[in-house]
């Protein structure tokens, strides 16, 4: 699961290791079902194993929804609208990858449909990460009269909760699956940053914790939301939560500017500490994969950049 990544990065020929070439290019990437999805500012590119053995491959044009206007591409607005964004994309790759799998004729979603998906997705994250935690610490309210204090206690029941429901569907065995698809999806991504050659035998080497990956939002939103929550005082339960859930998009731009200020200064040893709790996370919702699952992650990558990769490459 990635928000995207950012860089200059030396990119390696799709049939060579390119020496001394260098461009900034946008790469992020999503763990599918039996597969990947790569994406840059130019196009999406989604690599699925078959039953068979096959990988099929789709590559899109796409542009994100935070390049079509200038007003999308503001701070904080930014995140928001990367969020929305990435829940489009992310349910379109999957009910491809689910249409692969299972061999049945991939049906474009409506948008009433893709309206829906998006709610129960929202949905749940509200639930479980802001209601609930909001109304266990309500237990302890009476006890606590500083509200800074309070929010911190709200935010240990909100990590905690987010902790133990990762843990469990870790466990899961399609779950893991794709976890390991998400390991494959970072390995890649590391051998393409360090300029060599787009093959598993040279991914195999990196770790599947990346500094960038998406989970790290999950967690700075958690964090971020201590503090935002902290300035809303404290009303009744029903109010609490109300306005929780109206300051969610804020949180999340929030988080988004933290994530893209450390990804920025990363050499920074003091800034770059601040990305730890996701590479932690990550010890979840990443797994070692195999071979095969690192060839369709390379299917993916190799299909995002296109031409755009070759003429990089072809420069001389």
């Amino acid at each position: 699961m990635g928000f995207v990544r950012k860089g200059r990065k030396a990119v390696g020929n799709l049939g060579k290791k390119l020496e001394n070439k260098k461009v900034c290019l946008d790469v992020g990437g999503q763990a599918l079902i039996e597969g990947v999805m790569m994406r840059t500012p130019f196009r999406m590119a989604l690599a699925v194993r078959k039953k068979n053995g096959d990988i099929a491959v789709e590559v899109r044009n796409t542009k994100p929804l935070a390049k079509r206007n200038r007003f999308f591409g503001l701070p904080i607005i930014r995140g928001i609208v990367g969020l929305v964004d990435s829940l489009i994309v992310g349910w379109q790759a999957l009910s491809y990858s689910a249409s692969v799998v299972f061999e049945e004729e991939e049906e474009k979603l409506s948008t009433f449909d893709m309206g829906v998906a998006i709610l129960l997705a929202l949905g749940l994250f509200v639930g479980l990460f802001v209601a609930l935690p909001t109304f266990l610490a309500s237990f302890v309210d009476r006890f606590i009269s500083s509200t800074v204090l309070y929010n911190l206690v709200e935010g240990c029941i909100r990590v905690g909760i987010f902790l133990v429901y990762l843990t469990i569907i870790a466990n899961l065995k399609d779950i893991r699956r794709v976890f390991e698809y998400h390991g494959a999806e970072h390995k890649a991504i590391f051998t393409f940053e360090n300029g060599e050659e787009l093959k598993p035998e040279n991914a195999e080497k990196f770790t599947t914790l990346h500094p960038r990956c998406g989970t790290n939002w999950l967690i700075v939103v958690m964090i971020v939301s201590i503090f935002v929550f902290s300035l809303l005082g404290r009303p009744g339960i029903i109010g609490r939560v109300l306005t929780r859930i109206l300051v969610v998009p804020l949180v999340a731009g929030l988080a988004y500017e933290v994530i893209r200020f450390v990804s920025r200064h990363r050499n920074n040893s003091l800034i770059y500490s601040l990305s730890l709790p996701g590479l932690w996370l990550q010890r979840i919702t990443t797994r070692e994969p195999d071979r095969s699952q690192l060839e369709v992650a390379f299917s993916a990558l190799k299909g995002s950049l296109g031409e755009e990769g070759n003429n990089v490459a072809g420069e001389n």
